[in-house]
């Protein structure tokens, strides 16, 4: 069938923690002619995808040609520590926060310096050791070395002995992220690799479905920064969708609300996203993308991110009302799912004031995905027989014991997808409050009651201080977003406080989300702000997921090294860092010419596994020399090279492209995209 962009749609898909989104948009002139909602599904994605596509007009969809997906996957992730189990091998002589977190990790001798010279020699012996000894204990392993972007030789000699010892996938540092800062990129690659199952069972997802539809169009992926990539690219490199989700809620806001520069707030099920674009630009992180905590040198936009969305876990302790940081599926729908949950609730299961935890609450319950456990400890298994696959109390698990389950079995079962919580929700609030009706109203008001009981206030008190505690965050964010520097806390008691004052907004706030509407008024009483909810704001990032570009960038350092006696100032030669490694030159001028042409082929080599041609790519160049002296020869040239795909030839490369022959084979294998050898 010929291509006509005139009866030809795209497919937007966007997989959030709590629904998956998609929208057909008509190519001849950019409108959304149909969109629907299901809820995702874990830990199989599968059915909630098939059920959202399900809901679009069947007749339109025979003429998809495009389909581009967005997930919070691998945000949520990270944000909930549910990962997958990761070895961490650091090259060199690292200084690691005592407050890391990170398992499975040893540093070993070796590194090099900054002009690519080895500063240590290797210890294999060691690596060996580690490898073997934890092997069986992993699912993938990640490698950063002291200034692998200068010379990635110890990265990738390690890689190559783990394949041999393991044959597990390797994640390498310079494989991520060209900027310095050995630490922060091993923990790019750490959280990289504990992704890589995560994103090769959800890409394999979406192609399986779209296979079965009999649908044959190219799918992309977006990127943290805005951009699209090929699956096999998003497949090698699942830390770069870690955004990808707020990347989409941003351009699908600005695209629904037709305003090029705003801000944005997205409450999805698992967190709540604040982002920024300028003149249709999205802002971009200096320093690369932060999120549960963790520093690390994605490329991605500079948001403000907050583990609090409609389905994070409300509990009581101590009389304070708590928010997350853990999903759970809301009391209310779960009265849907389980058809005698409600008698359940209905006991009113009432724990002791004192033992109140995040576990421990009376509108808390468990129940086992279906997931079938692959390695448990005796304890872990010992209390998943208890679980069944109806929700329970721990009062229901645990009757005949006088001793509840340690918090850290429970919660292992939960990171290890066996075990699903339910508790009580910022959903639920709205329910018991009658401002969002789409579930079982009586289950939130049960729970509303109970947890007031340990508040000390009747139950639309406490259902209204949770939709104000709700409200106050989602402004916390917006405004430690937009005044970077300033501190949360005085943010804090700005908002909380009661001024003849408070904070205003000079552009206009786009709100996505579901229920966010119920927000609004709490909102405009702490901040004055435009705030727009534009139509198909529900599915906003299903429609951003289809609003990116295909964008490459690539950078390449240019380095005279001079020799070390002050006496003596002739060079030692001249050296470019490219993400392939380094490459010696006598002469300067062949070396710039070298790294300009190199830096264009890598991004048309890229731009080629989307179909395109050299003439159907833009390549801006950035070129910045570093000198000591004025008029000097510069010591350092560094070249950042960014390739866009016009837009219109773009969408037909994409639609003329067949994703399901060769290259989805090759999904899982770990070779290299780019056909360059290190140098």
């Amino acid at each position: 069938m010929a291509y006509n962009p005139k009866m030809a749609y795209d497919l937007g898909i966007d997989a959030g923690g709590t629904y998956t989104d998609s929208v057909l948009i008509q190519k001849s002139d950019g409108k959304v002619v149909c969109s629907n909602k299901a809820f995702t599904t874990y830990p199989d994605p599968l059915e909630g995808i098939k059920k959202s596509i399900d809901g679009l007009d069947p007749e339109k969809l025979k003429s998809v040609a495009v389909v581009s997906v967005s997930t919070t996957l691998a945000t949520n992730t990270i944000l909930e520590s549910t990962g997958y189990p990761v070895g961490l091998i650091l090259i060199g002589n690292y200084e690691i926060p005592s407050d890391s977190g990170i398992k499975n990790c040893i540093m070993v001798q070796g590194g090099h310096d900054s002009n690519g010279e080895e500063a240590a020699a290797l210890d294999l012996l060691a690596v060996e050791k580690f490898v073997l000894e934890i092997r069986n204990r992993v699912s993938a392993f990640a490698v950063s070395s002291y200034f692998s972007v200068r010379n990635p030789e110890h990265e990738l000699r390690v890689k190559t002995l783990i394949q041999e010892l393991a044959g597990l996938p390797v994640v390498c540092g310079h494989e991520l992220a060209q900027s310095l800062g050995a630490y922060e990129r091993g923990v790019t690659a750490y959280l990289n690799a504990q992704l890589l199952p995560v994103a090769e069972g959800f890409l394999k997802t979406v192609v399986s479905e779209i296979e079965s539809r009999g649908l044959n169009p190219r799918i992309a992926m977006l990127r943290c920064d805005g951009s699209v990539v090929s699956m096999h690219e998003a497949l090698k490199k699942p830390i770069e969708s870690v955004f990808s989700g707020p990347a989409a809620s941003l351009l699908g806001a600005s695209y629904l609300s037709g305003h090029e520069t705003c801000t944005v707030i997205d409450v999805g099920g698992t967190s709540t996203d604040v982002s920024l674009i300028h003149k249709g630009l999205p802002h971009l992180s200096e320093t690369g993308a932060v999120v549960g905590g963790w520093q690390t040198k994605v490329r991605a936009l500079r948001m403000e991110t907050s583990a609090m969305g409609g389905d994070s876990h409300i509990w009581v302790q101590r009389g304070n009302i708590n928010i997350g940081p853990r999903r759970v599926i809301p009391l209310c729908r779960a009265a849907v799912l389980y058809p005698d949950f409600m008698s359940t609730l209905k006991k009113r299961w009432i724990p002791d004031r004192l033992k109140l935890d995040e576990h421990i609450q009376a509108t808390k319950f468990f129940v086992r995905t279906g997931q079938k456990p692959a390695s448990l400890s005796r304890e872990e298994g010992e209390l998943l027989a208890l679980i069944g696959n109806k929700p329970l109390s721990l009062k229901d698990i645990y009757w005949d014991r006088n001793i509840l389950p340690s918090k850290k079995v429970m919660g292992s079962l939960i990171q290890k997808r066996l075990v699903q919580v339910i508790g009580f929700t910022p959903t639920d609030a709205l329910h018991a409050l009658g401002e969002y009706t789409e579930w079982n109203a009586e289950a939130s008001e049960i729970g509303a009651t109970l947890l007031a009981n340990f508040s000390g206030i009747d139950r639309q008190e406490f259902c209204l201080e949770v939709k104000q505690l709700f409200a106050r965050n989602m402004a916390g964010d917006l405004i430690a977003f937009l005044m970077e520097g300033v501190d949360r806390t005085e943010i804090k008691k700005m908002l909380e406080g009661s001024f003849f004052a408070r904070f205003k907004v000079d552009i206009p706030v786009v709100l996505l989300g579901g229920p966010v509407r119920a927000y609004v008024k709490e909102l405009k009483q702490l901040i004055d702000a435009e705030i727009l909810i534009p139509e198909y704001s529900n599915v906003g990032n299903a429609v951003g997921a289809l609003a990116g570009k295909g964008t490459k960038r690539v950078e390449i350092t240019v380095r005279t090294l001079y020799s070390e006696s002050k006496y003596d100032l002739k060079t030692k030669g001249i050296f470019v860092y490219t993400p392939a490694g380094r490459r010696h030159f006598v002469i300067r001028s062949e070396a710039l010419d070298f790294a300009e042409e190199f830096g264009k082929k890598l991004i048309l080599d890229y731009m080629a596994e989307s179909g395109l041609f050299p003439d159907q790519v833009t390549i801006r160049v950035d070129k910045k020399d570093i000198k000591v002296h004025a008029g000097e020869i510069p010591v350092e040239t560094r070249f950042i090279f960014e390739g866009i795909a016009n837009s219109d030839v773009y969408e037909k490369a994409l639609s003329g492209q067949n994703e399901f022959d060769e290259g989805f084979k090759e999904l899982s294998e770990q070779d290299s995209l780019l056909d360059v050898s290190p140098v």
